[in-house]
């Protein structure tokens, strides 16, 4: 794991690579595709809440989520490896890709799932787990989603401070390049239910709309 408490420059970043990681061509789970094109009427999130396995698992488990991937986003390193992710030198946080059905699930009702299983206010960890890779992280792939994500952390941090939490350390911004983790990586815990989950929650949660 790596311990580093601060994000590298870009010329501080590593190189990388033009190759992007081979993953699997359906998801262990739903047998929906892991990447792109995607039907018209789906919309794309980036949510970063440290470990990505168990992240990717309560995803996965919510109606109207089509398929998940794991993989890496809002650093400088083209298409990164998890040992180079884990150094803290490529920037990038590991981030769960949510690919979902607003018919049948809104980006509210993620961001609820967001907030409510993770601890937004421990900066560069969560829990045991620590270094930049395991920050908080919401990347927006709309103006609206972007709007209902700074609204949603205005509304989550009046919760917090009533339960006695510190300020929320959130990345909240338009969604950066998404780079895929390994294959081994995606959909872990179903292939591994006793496998590690980080998630843990504050015991407070994001009202509805």
């Amino acid at each position: 794991m790596s311990r580093a408490s601060s994000l590298p420059t870009p010329d501080q970043a590593l190189p990388g690579r033009d190759t992007a990681m081979p993953v699997p061509g359906r998801h262990l789970v739903s047998g929906q595709p892991l990447q792109p094109p995607f039907p018209d009427t789906l919309q794309r999130a980036l949510f970063g809440m440290g470990c990505f396995w168990g992240a990717e698992r309560l995803f996965w488990q919510q109606p109207g989520v089509w398929s998940t991937a794991a993989g890496y986003a809002g650093g400088h390193t083209p298409n990164p490896a998890y040992d180079e992710v884990c150094s803290g030198l490529t920037g990038h946080c590991e981030v769960v890709q949510v690919i979902f059905d607003p018919q049948q699930t809104d980006y509210w009702q993620l961001l609820q799932l967001f907030w409510a299983n993770h601890d937004p206010t421990q900066g560069m960890r969560q829990g045991n787990d620590q270094g930049t890779q395991y920050r908080s992280a919401l990347y927006c792939t709309s103006p609206l989603q972007l709007q209902l994500a700074r609204h949603s952390c205005e509304q989550f941090q009046k919760a917090l401070r009533r339960a006695g939490f510190g300020q929320i350390t959130t990345e909240i911004r338009q969604a950066p390049a998404f780079y895929y983790a390994e294959a081994w990586h995606q959909q872990y815990l179903a292939r591994n239910p006793d496998g590690y989950c980080g998630l843990r929650g504050t015991g407070v949660c994001l009202p509805g709309q």
